[in-house]
């Protein structure tokens, strides 16, 4: 099921046909020299792919998921959607390609997307954005997006990281 479009690209829950990109997406080491979360199991990864297909997105509103990223032009998957949420309960984004997709803009068109499907649809007050410190390509697109709010060591995944921040209020006022 489509939760948006962009001008290029659409992004959607997931099917069973996603499972090789979605797998190439958290065992590619270039993708993952940028993730701090770096050992991920087959077993971890198949839990993850399966617990994100079938989304009901009438229901998404608590939850964290992941959905696929598409070009309006290819039915494979290009990347990931993520609507996480932080340790406060926070909404939180996320995003990652295919290597073969980067420099392309998509990261961008991506992430002004997630924002208005999370402020639009369901209607949260506020958006946070953690990166790896190491991130330049994320960090430049957050700061197109959100405010820079603090800089902090990740002992939990042992990287040093940059949270961002946008209120909906914020961002109604600079659209």
């Amino acid at each position: 099921m489509k939760l948006f479009k962009t001008s290029r690209l659409i992004i959607k829950t997931l099917d069973r046909v996603d499972f090789i990109y979605f797998n190439e997406l958290f065992t590619d080491s270039k993708i993952l020299n940028f993730i701090p979360k770096k050992n991920y199991t087959p077993k971890h990864i198949l839990k993850r792919f399966n617990s994100n297909l079938n989304l009901d997105i009438n229901h998404l509103k608590h939850k964290e998921f992941l959905c696929g990223i598409f070009l309006k032009h290819l039915p494979e998957m290009i990347g990931l959607a993520m609507f996480l949420l932080n340790s406060k309960g926070q909404r939180e984004i996320g995003y990652r390609f295919r290597t073969l997709y980067w420099g392309n803009g998509y990261g961008t068109e991506t992430t002004n997307g997630i924002i208005n499907y999370i402020f639009n649809q369901l209607n949260e007050s506020l958006i946070t954005a953690d990166v790896n410190e190491n991130n330049s390509a994320s960090i430049k697109i957050l700061e197109k997006f959100m405010n820079f709010e603090k800089k902090f060591y990740n002992v939990t995944d042992s990287c040093s990281e940059r949270r961002y921040t946008l209120s909906k209020e914020n961002w109604l006022e600079n659209r």
